[in-house]
């Protein structure tokens, strides 16, 4: 008790010394204060607008509503993370191809009303990917389904300015994966999937998904590693993965699992398991979205290998 009455006192002390210097340096009612209406910060970041911020009017924020953030800003991201902002000659050539893969082919099998009223109306872009404590990367992420931020653009290689023709394929197919399954966490927190879905591969998630290998997950009836962290994941990987893949590629991953799984799960069920949740994800699209499933399969299938040739 008689520290907290010292630290009061003291406080008393320095208050009043804290008043009497104010009184002593008080501002005159005539002094200059300067430029008032041009103090950095006061009305936010502006710039002139150049060729990025046009193209990103034109083709995403007049069409759609879409406003895109590519201007570091560290209080938009995690706090704790060591990020790095994008190169902004990497931009135009992501959101193009963002554009031409992803928006372009939803709205030509869903409408234009579809994509304007759930797609993502702000996104962030940021140079690399988030170093997790755990050790795994994130590479987007999707809030509230109107926000995503995504990582990675400047391993975003470009093979040609004139059409932002990209040249790295796997950086390209990680880059739609990740909106893929962004976009389908947004459909799912619309409308939620049939709890049958959730059934199929009970008592096999785990929090220790970064441990299993893509294969081994496959032994186990899902479609990646990271399917197996919740039912949530696990439905938007199979929507992802099945898009960017294309038909063909599911139907190889599935025939090609062999063996059995440290669980105990053979061949033959995992593949039952991967079959069942494909059904359950092309009559969710059908049945809620009124979507064809397989047509923007093969769409978005071969806008990525044209994208990408």
């Amino acid at each position: 008790m008689m520290i907290l009455k010292d630290n009061i006192q003291m406080k008393h002390i320095l208050l009043a010394g804290a008043f009497l210097l104010c009184l002593l340096t008080a501002c005159k009612k005539d002094d200059d204060l300067g430029d008032i209406d041009n103090i950095p910060g006061l009305g936010g970041d502006t710039w002139t607008p150049g060729p990025i911020d046009n193209w990103i009017k034109d083709s995403l924020t007049v069409p759609y509503n879409i406003a895109v953030k590519y201007k570091w800003d560290q209080g938009e991201l995690e706090l704790n993370r060591t990020l790095v902002p994008p190169k902004e000659e990497k931009i135009i050539p992501v959101l193009s191809s963002i554009k031409k893969v992803w928006i372009n082919n939803y709205v030509a099998e869903a409408g234009e009303i579809f994509m304007k009223r759930l797609c993502p109306k702000f996104f962030v872009l940021v140079g690399s990917a988030s170093y997790n404590p755990d050790g795994t990367i994130t590479l987007g992420t999707a809030e509230g389904g109107r926000r995503i931020v995504l990582y990675v653009l400047n391993d975003f290689r470009i093979k040609s300015m004139s059409d932002y023709t990209p040249s790295d394929s796997n950086n390209v197919k990680m880059m739609f994966h990740t909106i893929e399954h962004e976009f389908g966490h947004i459909l799912h927190q619309n409308v939620l999937y049939t709890p049958d879905f959730k059934r199929i591969s009970v008592g096999r998630y785990t929090s220790n998904w970064n441990n299993v290998s893509d294969e081994t997950a496959h032994q186990d009836g899902f479609i990646s590693a990271y399917a197996m962290s919740a039912p949530d994941e696990d439905f938007v990987e199979m929507i992802s993965i099945m898009l960017t893949e294309g038909k063909a590629g599911f139907d190889n991953l599935v025939n090609s699992i062999t063996g059995t799984s440290p669980n105990g799960t053979t061949a033959e069920v995992a593949k039952d398991k991967l079959r069942q949740k494909e059904t359950i994800v092309v009559n969710y699209f059908s049945d809620t979205w009124h979507i064809n499933f397989y047509n923007l399969q093969a769409r978005t299938r071969a806008s990525i290998v044209a994208l990408i040739k």
